[in-house]
């Protein structure tokens, strides 16, 4: 199985920093966020490739995963070798490329990867979402194998006021992951039949109060779909359609996360607060991180 990682965009929300760097290369603690979600992917043993959909305009994603013998070589004879080991295990990822040349939307970037997936399912992670347990994808394949291979995608809860701001799922409760059978509907862990996906609903029109999150295990059959969807919102070709429109001949699920299991990095405030939650909990960084905080005075607000 493959597992595509779309990581095109502009990034503009964080010019002019990514003017040179891509967002997906901007770093949290000591990795860049994209090797966070490349790591993920790889964790069901299923997934044997990683693809990431790319524009040509940023060739340091390419460069990243590359191996670097020289500098490995010269990070050893300085007995830096935990740091060689570092840029080894990165050059070593399976990862492999293909190019989004006009930016037309996810659904176009997703197409972009048709040939690598040879009809068959395949994972889809949105970079800017970084995931430290790397559990989603091995919840979405179980319940996809509970349910005879079907497409499923991952959804946390809401307020319902915020419907408005997300992708949200029609559909009715079809079960549990083992251990959760006692949970609420829209509590981590209980597992919808999808009957619809409705874009920004308004609060009153809503069907449920559980947003897409930037996790999916889709059919082939949806892929097939892309080739033909017709541009959508904001005049792109929109994943969203595609996945209502496969629901005509095939069932699609939903499991339902913790909102808090994930940081989203797609925005500076996002961003820094990431970095900030992920330094205060890491052993290896969160003394040194107090310290810092402490000789600038603390936390204020």
């Amino acid at each position: 199985m493959k597992a595509i990682i779309p990581a095109a965009g502009l990034g503009t929300r964080f010019l002019p920093s990514t003017k040179c760097t891509p967002k997906e290369m901007l770093p949290v603690l000591d990795k860049p966020v994209i090797q966070y979600v490349v790591e993920e992917a790889l964790e069901p043993e299923e997934v044997d490739d990683v693809i990431i959909v790319t524009s040509p305009g940023k060739p340091e994603l390419l460069n990243y995963f590359q191996p670097d013998r020289s500098l490995e070589s010269l990070l050893r004879d300085r007995g830096k070798g935990a740091y060689a080991d570092a840029v080894a295990a990165v050059g070593s990822l399976p990862v492999d490329f293909r190019y989004q040349y006009e930016p037309k939307g996810l659904g176009h970037a997703i197409r972009s990867a048709a040939d690598a997936c040879a009809g068959e399912s395949f994972l889809v992670l949105l970079g800017d979402y970084v995931v430290p347990a790397r559990d989603i994808c091995t919840k979405m394949l179980e319940v996809s194998r509970a349910h005879g291979g079907a497409s499923v995608i991952a959804v946390a809860p809401c307020a319902p006021d915020e419907v408005s701001r997300y992708g949200v799922v029609a559909g009715e409760r079809a079960g549990s992951l083992p251990g959760s059978e006692d949970v609420a509907d829209d509590e981590p862990g209980a597992v919808w039949r999808v009957s619809g996906l409705v874009e920004k609903p308004a609060p009153e029109e809503a069907p449920s109060n559980l947003y897409i999150v930037g996790r999916y295990l889709l059919s082939a059959h949806v892929m097939e779909l892309l080739e033909d969807q017709e541009p959508g919102a904001g005049g792109e070709i929109q994943l969203t359609d595609a996945m209502a429109r496969s629901l005509d001949r095939e069932n699609m699920y939903a499991v339902v996360i913790d909102p808090l299991s994930g940081y989203d990095t797609g925005t500076p405030s996002g961003w820094m607060a990431t970095n900030a939650l992920m330094a205060s909990e890491d052993p290896r960084f969160r003394d040194a991180f107090w310290e810092a905080i402490d000789e600038r005075g603390g936390l204020k607000r």
